[in-house]
């Protein structure tokens, strides 16, 4: 970001809503610092024109100048869609699922890195269905969507990516030792491989940034964890 030689042009790369709520800030307070000005110099700016915000125009497109006021008008509404509403609750029970599996590993897991594993696993996505239940809170709690959510405790697990099957988690809890290790892997795998698919979704049709934030930090974690696991011997 710099300053035009007259003080009144602020220019700023501007690619995204959460960059767009900067520009606007910074624009009002180029506002207000010049309204503080008294005597002859607040005269003599009151006639000029106001601040102004220089927003890059998309690939092949010229850039545009424009008002503090029309900058504002220009964020992107960021009130949550059913999509967003739908992830969230969605991946509350998925990341459910997953922490039943990872409460498995410690006892009947024989890899002490499956147990590790699955300790950073639980570490990570127990405060990650706090943060999105705190978010349906803030939002007037769980809707019924078109996938049918609902209060979060009706939807057909079927229909979420990566979910293990009722018949699978059964062969997992009966599971020992090296035999643990294997399908623990192999499902949890396929379960982060699901989340990911999910999030990637919420990105493209959601509308919220929180939940844009959540989804990249889900996409983010859970890549990194499909390349430890695949890893293991």
């Amino acid at each position: 970001m710099y300053r035009s030689k007259d003080g009144n042009t602020l220019t700023v790369n501007v690619f995204d809503r959460a960059k767009w709520l900067g520009v606007t800030a910074l624009a009002l307070v180029a506002l207000t610092v010049s309204g503080c000005d008294s005597g002859t110099d607040a005269s003599a700016k009151s006639s000029a024109p106001g601040p102004s915000v220089i927003a890059p125009g998309k690939p092949g497109e010229p850039a545009r100048t424009l008002s503090a006021e029309d900058a504002a008008k220009e964020i992107p509404d960021g009130s949550p869609n059913g999509a967003d509403f739908e992830y969230v609750q969605m991946m509350i029970i998925h990341h459910g699922q997953a922490l039943e599996m990872t409460e498995l590993a410690e006892h009947q897991a024989k890899s002490s890195g499956v147990k590790r594993i699955a300790s950073r696993i639980a570490a990570g996505q127990g405060p990650e269905i706090d943060a999105m239940k705190g978010w349906l809170k803030n939002h007037g709690g769980a809707r019924r969507t078109s996938g049918g959510a609902g209060s979060g405790h009706n939807h057909d697990h079927a229909t979420m990516p990566g979910m293990a099957t009722e018949a699978q988690l059964k062969q997992l809890r009966a599971a020992r030792g090296a035999a643990f290790d294997e399908l623990f892997l192999k499902l949890m795998i396929m379960h982060h491989n699901g989340a990911i698919i999910m999030a990637t979704s919420a990105l493209s049709n959601g509308n919220n940034v929180q939940v844009e934030e959540m989804a990249n930090e889900v996409i983010a974690q859970q890549t990194s964890e499909i390349s430890r696991m695949r890893a293991m011997p």
